[in-house]
């Protein structure tokens, strides 16, 4: 996966942690939904300044976005991946 669609993957996985819409996120960081959906699709490369902008409007750390999500996070909630 290229550091594009991680990005992407990451501001999406924020967004919908956060609650809110592409619209909403874009109203934070004065930019517009079309360019959200397109950063999301990972369609869009974003500058230094944006990921500064996304992290402080999703309240997290700019490096986070840049972090491929672990496998553990993906799976489905009902496998329990604890041994007892």
């Amino acid at each position: 996966m290229n550091l594009q669609t991680i990005i992407g993957k990451n501001v999406k996985y924020y967004r919908y942690k956060k609650g809110l819409t592409q619209e909403s996120l874009a109203e934070l960081i004065n930019a517009s939904p079309n360019y959200i959906g397109r950063l999301e699709r990972g369609q869009h490369n974003p500058s230094l300044k944006k990921i500064e902008d996304i992290a402080n409007g999703l309240d997290i750390e700019a490096f986070q976005l840049f972090i491929s999500q672990t496998a553990k996070e993906h799976l489905p909630d009902r496998i329990n991946l604890t041994r007892k």
